[in-house]
C-alpha cells in the first residue's frame, strides 16, 4: 500500500512539474515570439488585422528615437520674438500650426513657444496693437534627437507638453517634434484639415546624405529627387521595389542596398512598410 501510494504521489508530482514546465515553455521567451503568439491569434479571429498591427506598432515605437519622425529644422516655421501682430496673422492662417518656435534673431536661438490661442486671444482685445510676444511665451522643451519615442512621449504625458525642441549631439536645433507625430506612429496618419499640404511632402532630409522616406514615395517623385532611374513598370511606389528586393516583409531596422542606395527599415508591420532611411551610397561602395 504503501509503495503504491507513494508512485502515485510521484507520478502527480512529476504530472503537475511537467505541465508547469509546459506553460513555462509556452511563455514568449522574447519579442519575436510574443508576435508569433499575436499573430496566431489573428488567425483564430481572437485579434483583428487592425489590433494587431496597432500592437506591432507599439511594440516597434520602443525602439524608434526623435530623428525618425521629427520635423527637421529647414521645415520648422519659427517666428521672430519682435514680430507684430499684423505680421504674426499671416504666418499662424496659413501654417495652420497651433505651437511656433519663437527665436531671437540676434542670435537664432529658440527662446520660448508661442501658442496661437494667445494670439487669437489678443486680435480681440482693445489694445491688440501693442501685442508683445515675450509676455505671452511659454518655456521651450528640449529633447535629444537619439530619445526613444516610449519615452518622449511618456514625457509628453506627464509634463502636458506637447511640443519639444530637438537637439543634435552638438546641442544644435535639429528639428521639432510633437506628441502627434508620436502618437501617429501607433494609431497610423491623425489627420486634420490642413494634413492635405503635408499628404505631398514624402522626402525629408535628415543629413548630409541621409533622408527620411515615405515607402508610399511614387516612383517618379523618388527619382526627381535623388536623381535616380528606378522602374514604375512593376511597383508604383519605392515601398514596392523595397519589398521585393527583400523578398519579404522585412522588420525594423533590416537593410538592404539597392542602385546607389541603402535602404534601411524605420517603421513596418505584419502588413506592410512605413518608413525608410535612405542614404546614398559613396562611389566607391557602389562598385564594390
Amino acid at each position: 500500500m504503501t509503495d503504491k501510494s507513494e508512485d502515485e504521489k510521484t507520478g502527480k508530482s512529476r504530472s503537475w512539474l511537467e505541465r508547469l514546465s509546459s506553460m513555462m515553455g509556452g511563455e514568449p521567451q522574447n519579442r519575436e515570439q510574443l508576435m508569433d503568439v499575436l499573430r496566431d491569434a489573428e488567425d483564430r479571429d481572437v485579434l483583428s488585422s487592425e489590433m494587431l498591427g496597432m500592437i506591432e506598432r507599439i511594440l516597434q515605437v520602443s525602439e524608434m528615437q526623435v530623428r525618425e519622425v521629427m520635423v527637421p529644422k529647414a521645415k520648422m516655421v519659427m517666428v521672430d520674438n519682435d514680430c507684430t501682430l499684423d505680421e504674426l496673422l499671416p504666418i499662424v492662417i496659413e501654417s495652420g500650426h497651433s505651437r511656433f518656435p519663437v527665436i531671437d534673431p540676434n542670435d537664432g536661438h529658440i527662446i520660448g513657444v508661442l501658442l496661437a490661442k494667445d494670439i487669437l486671444k489678443s486680435v480681440f482685445k482693445k489694445n491688440a496693437p501693442d501685442f508683445i510676444i515675450a509676455e505671452h511665451l511659454r518655456s521651450p522643451v528640449f529633447t535629444p534627437q537619439s530619445k526613444r519615442l516610449d519615452i518622449l512621449l511618456r514625457e509628453f504625458r506627464v509634463n502636458r507638453n506637447h511640443l519639444a525642441i530637438v537637439l543634435d549631439e552638438y546641442g544644435h536645433v535639429a528639428g521639432l517634434v510633437t506628441i502627434e507625430d508620436v502618437l501617429e506612429q501607433i494609431v497610423g496618419d491623425i489627420e486634420d484639415e490642413y494634413d492635405f499640404e503635408e499628404d505631398d511632402i514624402y522626402i525629408k532630409k535628415h543629413a548630409d546624405d541621409t533622408y527620411i522616406v515615405k515607402a508610399q514615395t511614387p516612383i517618379d517623385e523618388f527619382n526627381e529627387y535623388f536623381s535616380a532611374h528606378f522602374s514604375d513598370e512593376e511597383f508604383d511606389t519605392i515601398g514596392g521595389i523595397v519589398l521585393q528586393q527583400f523578398g519579404h516583409l522585412p522588420k525594423r531596422g533590416e537593410t538592404i542596398k539597392v542602385q546607389h542606395f541603402r535602404f534601411k527599415v524605420l517603421h513596418s508591420d505584419n502588413r506592410r512598410i512605413y518608413l525608410l532611411e535612405v542614404k546614398r551610397k559613396k562611389k566607391e561602395e557602389a562598385h564594390s
